[in-house]
């Protein structure tokens, strides 16, 4: 029973922060914060214009965390660099990690095309380095798929698991253009097996696709989930107004 062959793109860092707020509310000279902090933000959304990476920034819902940068590099080291260079702003400082996570793109090695060479086919390299969507709403997961009997998804054989697939894929198909997802792998990269990022202009429809997932019989006997985290997406100047109104 072979494993089935993945085709992997882009690295992925999930960078979930707290606003230290005790330090944030004493800092005396705010906006030199933002200056700083800002020239950093336009050299990722830069790299994303010359499609060299992808770079989001969005406010969290809820006490997990206040803030989620999300990171999209051809490699672990230019993931590293980030981080580091990151690490140099002030807003470092202001807040602090409660959750990362690292992942890379990852689609089926069915969708590659005999005789067509992957990193010639447009379509698929869009899908594997993927510019970050434009989407108001994000919903981050992890994932892994049951290894207990009688329900161990990793005993199935080839006709078995592609059955779950097509009938899980199929709901999926049904939100397309409402609800945009971007799934990594990070066996050997993380703790789950998989990171899943949806994207959406309406919050709710992460409930309805979740919801009606869950109740697919390959969620319902082969699927572990992870914490949720849910959010809004934000520019420079919106992160900046969302910050300045914790102040009072």
């Amino acid at each position: 029973m072979g494993a089935p062959q993945t085709l992997d793109g882009w690295y992925v860092y999930h960078d979930f922060r707290k606003v230290r707020y005790d330090v944030w509310k004493n800092t005396p000279q705010p906006n030199s914060v933002l200056r700083t902090y800002a020239e950093f933000a336009e050299s990722q959304y830069a790299l994303q214009r010359d499609r060299k990476g992808s770079f989001g920034q969005f406010v969290i819902a809820g006490h997990k965390a206040d803030v989620l940068f999300l990171y999209m590099r051809p490699s672990l080291e230019e993931l590293n660099e980030v981080k580091a260079a990151f690490a140099a702003t002030p807003m470092a400082d202001l807040t602090e990690s409660t959750y990362s996570y690292i992942s890379v793109v990852e689609l089926g090695g069915y969708l590659a095309k005999p005789g067509v060479d992957i990193e010639q086919d447009e379509a698929i390299q869009a899908r594997l380095k993927p510019t970050m969507p434009s989407h108001r709403h994000i919903c981050f997961y992890p994932m892994n798929k049951r290894r207990m009997n009688p329900d161990n998804w990793y005993m199935l054989d080839e006709d078995e698991r592609r059955k779950f697939l097509q009938a899980h894929g199929a709901i999926g198909r049904r939100y397309a253009g409402i609800v945009k997802q971007i799934i990594c792998g990070s066996i050997g990269l993380d703790d789950w097996e998989w990171g899943v990022t949806l994207f959406a202009d309406d919050p709710l429809q992460f409930k309805k696709l979740v919801h009606e997932m869950r109740f697919d019989e390959s969620s319902a006997r082969f699927a572990e989930f992870g914490p949720f985290y849910v959010g809004h997406q934000v520019d420079t100047d919106g992160l900046w107004r969302w910050l300045m109104s914790s102040r009072g």
